[in-house]
């Protein structure tokens, strides 16, 4: 699904990056991450910590619930071929789909064991496109890869995953697994700062988006139109559609915390009934926020720096303005702001296209 402005294309989201710039580790403190205020015309510099003084008593902070599993398997076939895998989503009855690497891709009906642990029997082929494997495992998937996975942890994220990744790759609220990729934006949030927040008069909301391996896939077109959207699963329970029309009932503002949580809610107000402001339940989302789409719920938006070209660029173009985000990110460039995963933070409010 695209909602796209005509006149821009893909070499318009480029961008040069210092590869210095590349958080490769958090910073010490979850809070203590820069946070770039982009709301108004001149950006201004603080600390993650400051939040609560840049929002209002009766705000609403929107997070994304999802916890990251330890998706990454390393196995071998029967052959003795090396086999490297990532879970992108768990099935019911011990199947998974997953994306698979190996010299020669296993044939249906073939077993492959990971870890030297356990057993994973090959199915087929499966997903929206056909492109992943579809698995069943020899346990609970959930059980055998938090004791034999390893953390997800970027592309672009250099090291091997370590114990302070699998405390640093995870918000401090996570608690419906399924992510193969974290929220960043939320992972500067600490109960500390929660607290403060509470105590500003700010309130708090959920949904769930499991985050998946698509999150990072490169686009491949010049023009937007042809690219095709990777699907995720998200869930918007009643309680935060409730929440978020009390909220703009009375006057208060939608923050969503990354842009997970803004996917999940703007595809929930494409389903919403008449006379209301969004759809709750669950379902899959393939949306694909580029200029000119027309927001319903979110009127701010926290989120870490995103990479060149990517769809993320374009989400948060159509939210603040494509100049506008173009001269965020020269400032947090040539202020040596981190980026990614692991890097700092900004704060940008809707504007009209």
């Amino acid at each position: 699904m695209t909602a796209s402005a005509s006149g821009y294309t893909l070499s318009d989201f480029d961008f040069e990056l210092p590869p210095e710039l590349i958080a490769q580790h958090p910073a010490a403190e979850r809070s203590a991450s820069r946070l770039l205020d982009g709301r108004g015309p001149t950006p201004v510099d603080r600390v993650f910590r400051d939040l609560p003084s840049l929002l209002q008593p009766g705000d609403l902070l929107v997070f994304n619930n999802t916890r990251v599993i330890k998706a990454r398997l390393y196995g071998a076939k029967q052959s003795g071929g090396a086999v490297e895998a990532l879970v992108e989503r768990v099935l019911p009855n011990h199947e998974v789909l997953a994306h698979m690497r190996a010299s020669k891709s296993p044939k249906p009906g073939s077993v492959v064991r990971f870890a030297d642990a356990f057993d994973a029997e090959v199915l087929g082929r499966g997903g929206p496109d056909g492109g992943l494997f579809h698995l069943k495992l020899s346990g609970d998937p959930f059980e055998l890869l938090e004791q034999h996975g390893h953390v997800p942890l970027p592309p672009y994220i250099t090291h091997a995953d370590d114990a302070d990744d699998v405390r640093r790759y995870q918000t401090v609220f996570a608690k419906a697994p399924g992510a193969v990729a974290a929220p960043t934006a939320a992972l500067h949030f600490d109960d500390a700062l929660l607290a403060a927040l509470r105590e500003r008069g700010v309130c708090t909301a959920e949904v769930t988006l499991h985050v998946g391996a698509g999150t990072f896939q490169p686009v491949r077109t010049d023009n937007l139109a042809e690219h095709k959207m990777h699907s995720e699963w998200f869930e918007v329970p009643a309680s935060t559609v409730a929440a978020i029309e009390a909220t703009k009932a009375a006057g208060g503002r939608v923050i969503s915390v990354g842009t997970t949580t803004l996917r999940a809610l703007e595809s929930a107000a494409l389903h919403a009934p008449a006379g209301q402001i969004l759809q709750a339940g669950s379902r899959d989302t393939d949306i694909f926020i580029t200029p000119g789409f027309q927001f319903k719920v979110v009127d701010l938006l926290i989120t870490n720096f995103h990479l060149p070209k990517s769809t993320l660029m374009m989400l948060v173009s159509a939210l603040a303005g494509y100049e506008h985000i173009r001269a965020l990110y020269q400032h947090a460039i040539a202020q040596g702001y981190r980026f990614f995963s692991y890097g700092d933070a900004m704060l940008i409010d809707r504007r009209a296209p």
